[in-house]
């Protein structure tokens, strides 16, 4: 328990009656951060989620889509708490907080903002488990880019998972994870080119001039076929922005590059697309088992294009 916090039971203990701690409320000297738990001091960053922790088991600690946001990669909107209790705990029902039963415990818990945290690890991993594939990856990748995760650690704590529920999911993205990813849709998109069975492209690839200077570089590429596949969102809307991509997509072309844009209508709504297009301008594959990860198990929904 944080210093600064108490239960209600703790401060009627210390000799203070119902009154007051109401009068301490009404002046100023307490303030109710929520149901049954109180503080003397300004805010402070944590404050509610330790709170909040109060009220449930001693074992509780702060993980999923909380977690990877306080390990600095929740890429998930979400303004629930989630926490892990043990499973079978006794937990009370609290708005706004989503209680996740594990059978798996959580080895050391780190401290972050004077939270109980599931390590980064087990965050990521809880999540590619749960998640659809399409929200999944982009979430393993900014694991990685973070520095939360090392792919080490996503492919040792994917192990311990077991056969819990979507833990077949979590394996089959966890090698495919990439730290060079730069954004939710690139992370789509390349999920989009490998379950349509094409090749592994490489994330932002960095395209030299005759001298061997970076000019140019790719949202995804296969380099020994000169053929590019890039994420067209809003930012590319502007008219200087317009101009840029002009000149950019000439030079390409000149210096014997296939480019193919995509939009977040080809993304969420039509991938067969996208993957139609890409194997046409790439040439035949050996015969052979296919590098795609199977297991399309997600619906397609539009969401928001960057």
């Amino acid at each position: 328990m944080a210093d600064d916090l108490y239960r209600y039971p703790e401060l009627r203990s210390a000799g203070n009656t119902r009154g007051a701690v109401r009068h301490a409320v009404e002046a100023g000297r307490l303030r109710r951060v929520t149901r049954g738990i109180y503080t003397g001091s300004n805010r402070e960053p944590g404050e509610q989620v330790r709170a909040m922790l109060m009220r449930l088991p001693a074992e509780a600690v702060v993980g999923f889509h909380t977690g990877a946001r306080l390990h600095g990669f929740g890429d998930v909107p979400q303004d629930v708490l989630h926490v892990i209790v043990p499973a079978g705990s006794v937990v009370p029902r609290i708005a706004g907080v989503t209680v996740h039963e594990a059978v798996l415990p959580v080895p050391d818990p780190v401290l972050l903002s004077g939270v109980p945290t599931a390590p980064a690890a087990r965050c990521a991993i809880d999540l590619a488990r749960t998640l659809r594939r399409i929200e999944a990856l982009p979430l393993l990748d900014l694991a990685l880019r973070s520095g939360a995760c090392r792919p080490g650690d996503l492919a040792q704590e994917v192990t311990r998972h077991g056969r819990l529920r979507g833990v077949r999911q979590a394996r089959h993205l966890v090698p495919l994870a990439d730290a060079r990813s730069e954004c939710r849709q690139e992370s789509q998109l390349r999920l989009v080119l490998l379950d349509g069975g094409l090749p592994r492209p490489e994330p932002q690839l960095w395209i030299t001039d005759e001298w061997g200077r970076p000019t140019f570089r790719l949202d995804l590429g296969y380099r020994a076929h000169r053929v590019g596949v890039e994420y067209d969102g809003r930012s590319h809307l502007t008219r200087e922005r317009l101009r840029s991509d002009r000149a950019r997509m000439n030079w390409l072309s000149a210096h014997g590059w296939t480019m193919r844009y995509f939009t977040d209508r080809d993304l969420y709504l039509r991938p067969d697309h996208i993957v139609r297009e890409v194997r046409r301008i790439l040439p035949p594959r050996p015969t052979g088992p296919t590098v795609g990860t199977g297991d399309r198990g997600w619906r397609w929904s539009t969401c928001q294009a960057s």
